[in-house]
């Protein structure tokens, strides 16, 4: 398994930063024609071993090495295939829900994964609604191959020597670390004159987990509450609503600042509020510090899960769910949510310590009163009202039906919310049935 490391650079001097920032901006200039150009349906099928070598028949030139135009087209061609599969990720999703027919599914699931779905009137309008034509904002980054770089040790640190714009000539790099990065770098120039070194390494699994069967839910307050009852991470809301607040207070004040400056008629007035009032270097060094405090979290509570189990189900929240609005605020603190952090710590931490995560399908897991697996009850806030009196905690209630779902026949992890609910109103159906006639046996399947 591999992990990104991430290094920084200590005080570059300002020579060396103009130097990389500019070759990083021609490289964007290269990075945007490979989107624009195979961004979509006309690099289909297209390598980016195949679009070197027709750039090097038809002898373009690049005001970058040869070495780092060709890594930059890698690099974005890799990203533009990226795209395309998680735009397959939500075609399939819809192709479940198009057609039952088994035979009919496995043919289109076997177009989409050879490529060739242009040739199917369905799949090709599909594909079209989800996977947008992009394009490329990144000019920042520098992509230094494996053997294109050097390091070194001097003065208790690590050094790092890269190409330059000028033949021949290399720039050194000085670490905050006395570890020698390998592999291909990649190299992103921020707005605050800091350089980070990522490269990858890899990671020994070790199969130190748990040996039980949890279901999760994902919280807002807390990371993850386990089917347990075991609250993990319970300061990532605090830390979210902090953080909500306080951006959204200081983005008020700066939009007043901008007015103003746009507004004014003194060119010096207006000079001096962008320099010294509208900038980001200090903002993005506080969001900076606060998303890694907010990963620290997430990864410590999925941990927590893991040294107990060997198969945890959680849910699919991959796919946007419609919601009632909960006002202006709540929305705006909810739309901060990291699902996507707490997703990928849970396969991250599983596969390096050896656990299975499954999962489910999340349609009503928050709904359904988990003593029985019906629709009885109604959740307000934390609790959870069952409809015969007792009061369960609703995080709880909802880990529990995400474990039990996991065991469902009939509800799958694609299945439509609306079949969901018919089969869940089913249940209940029966299920009061049997307890208004003590002689019929009840059979939830």
């Amino acid at each position: 398994m591999k992990a990104t490391r991430i290094l920084t650079a200590k005080k570059p001097n300002p020579g060396k930063i103009d130097a990389l920032r500019e070759q990083a901006r021609r490289l964007g200039q290269v990075r945007s024609e490979v989107w624009q150009r195979f961004g979509s349906i006309q690099g289909l099928g297209l390598s980016d071993r195949q679009i070197r070598d027709q750039w090097l028949k038809d002898k373009r030139v690049f005001p970058v090495s040869a070495n780092a135009w060709k890594e930059t087209l890698r690099d974005a061609k890799s990203h533009i295939s990226a795209s395309m599969e998680a735009a397959k990720v939500k075609a399939r999703r819809r192709v479940w829900r198009h057609t039952q027919d088994k035979a009919e599914q496995k043919r289109l699931f076997t177009l989409l994964k050879r490529n060739e779905w242009t040739s199917e009137t369905y799949l090709c309008r599909i594909m079209r609604q989800d996977w947008k034509r992009g394009h490329n904002h990144t000019h920042n980054q520098i992509i230094v191959r494996s053997d294109n770089y050097t390091t070194f040790q001097l003065g208790g640190r690590a050094w790092i020597k890269i190409p330059g714009l000028v033949k021949g000539q290399r720039i050194a790099i000085p670490l905050n670390t006395t570890v020698e990065p390998t592999g291909t770098l990649r190299l992103i120039i921020k707005d605050d004159d800091r350089i980070e070194v990522h490269y990858t390494i890899e990671v020994e699994v070790n199969q130190d987990c748990g040996e039980r069967t949890l279901g999760v839910d994902k919280g807002y307050s807390e990371v993850l509450v386990d089917s347990d009852g075991e609250h993990h991470g319970r300061e990532l809301g605090k830390v979210l609503t902090e953080q909500s607040d306080r951006l959204k207070a200081k983005y008020q004040r700066r939009a007043k600042l901008r007015a103003l400056a746009n507004n004014t008629r003194n060119p010096r007035k207006r000079e001096h509020i962008c320099k010294f009032n509208l900038g980001r270097k200090k903002l993005d060094r506080q969001m900076d510090k606060t998303h890694a405090r907010i990963r620290n979290i997430v990864f410590q509570s999925v941990h927590q899960v893991v040294d107990k189990a060997a198969v945890i189900a959680a849910e699919d929240l991959t796919a946007p769910m419609a919601g009632k609005s909960f006002g202006k605020n709540v929305n705006r603190r909810l739309a901060a949510w990291t699902k996507g952090v707490i997703a990928e710590a849970l396969n991250s931490v599983s596969s390096r310590r050896g656990s299975t995560v499954a999962l489910v399908n999340p349609a009503y897991t928050s709904q359904m009163d988990s003593r029985n697996g019906c629709l009885l009850g109604k959740r307000q806030g934390d609790r959870f009202y069952c409809s015969d009196g007792v009061v369960l905690q609703a995080d709880q209630n909802a880990a529990r039906n995400v474990l039990a779902r996991l065991s469902d026949p009939n509800i799958e992890r694609f299945t439509p919310f609306k079949r969901v609910k018919t089969i869940l109103l089913e249940r209940t159906k029966r299920l009061r049935l049997s307890t208004a006639q003590p002689g019929l046996q009840l059979q939830v399947t």
